[in-house]
């Protein structure tokens, strides 16, 4: 393993662009001596963004037989990606192909490199890891592989573990249903968008969609094994991904009750909001590059609790903060690599002040 720590981010899509930027700002802070990033294609409107990103100090690798064709697009390489991934000592892979790499690349390299992080598509990958959840079932010197899940799924994640399970029994869970209103595009994104709300199908027979089945994973790494279920449909719109969810308890709480568990985990953010543009916006203006770093926007006005056979029912809805809790996540699991002990002191010196709890 080299002895300066270095990262090498694989893509620079809606993950890999700001995840590099967020490592060039707080690196060094975090132990690393360095980052580099590759890309696969020498697409000249792309040039923009690897002049900036090698303009904020990473370095820029592509595949050897691609060096002259980069040239020619005007994007120097610093150096080959067979360079960058052994001079690696964490690799994040923010590709649709992470489990295909795993397999080709990653495999071959794990007695040399600390770690290797996979994003949400890529289930199978790793263990699966949101930050904040499941960071005891991390084994320095064990873990290798890690996924983190999607920005949905840490979404579910954060509302099942703060009303439901926080110093509760699992039991305390007698069934939580999730329905993800998705955005159709990133607005980074040219392609996919849909002229108007789409459907999506159950194609889990247990648990409807992958964002409780993905949720689910994630609490199985606890010895959770939780009813959970999930729809999922998309809107025409770039702005947010948005959620309707009702849990239902075994205890009695009030409406009271459940704002103050919320207000309490500081991954959450509240909102007096009740549409993704004005979340959205705050985000753009105040956010980290206009990012949220928080798990979920819960909207309080939304909030309705009602007591039904002797359960309780919480209902309402929140909003995703997009990209910006997965990319907090995967800066955790990167640090923790190279800094178990002090990886969670390390992030929250560098991101607390982005992570606001009211928006």
């Amino acid at each position: 393993m080299p002895e300066e720590k270095r990262v090498h981010v694989v893509g620079t899509g809606t993950i890999g662009e700001p995840l590099i930027g967020m490592l060039c700002e707080f690196g060094k802070k975090l132990g690393f001596g360095g980052v580099s990033f590759s890309k696969k294609q020498p697409l000249t409107s792309d040039r923009p963004k690897v002049k900036a990103l090698k303009g904020r100090g990473a370095r820029f690798a592509v595949e050897q037989e691609q060096m002259a064709a980069f040239q020619e697009a005007g994007m120097k390489p610093d150096l080959s990606v067979q360079e960058a991934l052994a001079g690696a000592t964490v690799v994040i892979d923010c590709t649709p192909h992470g489990n295909a790499h795993k397999e080709s690349f990653y495999k071959p390299m794990a007695g040399e490199t600390a770690g290797f992080i996979a994003q949400g598509s890529e289930a199978g990958f790793g263990v699966p890891y949101a930050r904040g959840i499941n960071d005891s079932v991390l084994v320095a010197g064990d873990t290798k592989f890690i996924q983190v899940v999607s920005c949905n799924t840490h979404n579910l994640l954060a509302l099942v573990d703060t009303l439901a399970l926080r110093d509760k029994d699992s039991a305390n869970l007698v069934d939580g249903k999730f329905v993800l209103i998705r955005r159709a595009n990133d607005v980074s994104q040219d392609k996919k968008f849909i002229p108007a709300p789409q459907a999506g199908v159950h194609d889990n027979e247990r648990f409807g969609t992958h964002h409780a089945l993905d949720a689910h994973s994630v609490f199985s790494t606890l010895d959770y094994d939780l009813p959970l279920f999930s729809s999922a449909m998309k809107v025409n719109t770039q702005y947010m991904h948005s959620m309707h969810f009702t849990i239902r308890l075994r205890e009695t709480i009030t409406r009271e009750e459940v704002v103050a568990r919320l207000t309490a985990n500081p991954r959450i953010a509240l909102t007096e909001k009740t549409t993704a543009n004005s979340i959205f916006s705050f985000g753009r203006d105040q956010g980290y590059y206009g990012r949220l770093l928080c798990q979920t926007v819960v909207s309080i006005p939304t909030l309705h609790v009602r007591h039904v056979d002797g359960y309780t029912e919480v209902t309402g809805f929140t909003f995703t903060p997009q990209d910006g809790n997965s990319l907090k996540t995967s800066l955790a699991a990167a640090t923790w690599f190279i800094n178990p002990e002090r990886y969670i002191e390390l992030v929250q010196a560098c991101l607390k002040p982005y992570s606001f709890q009211e928006v």
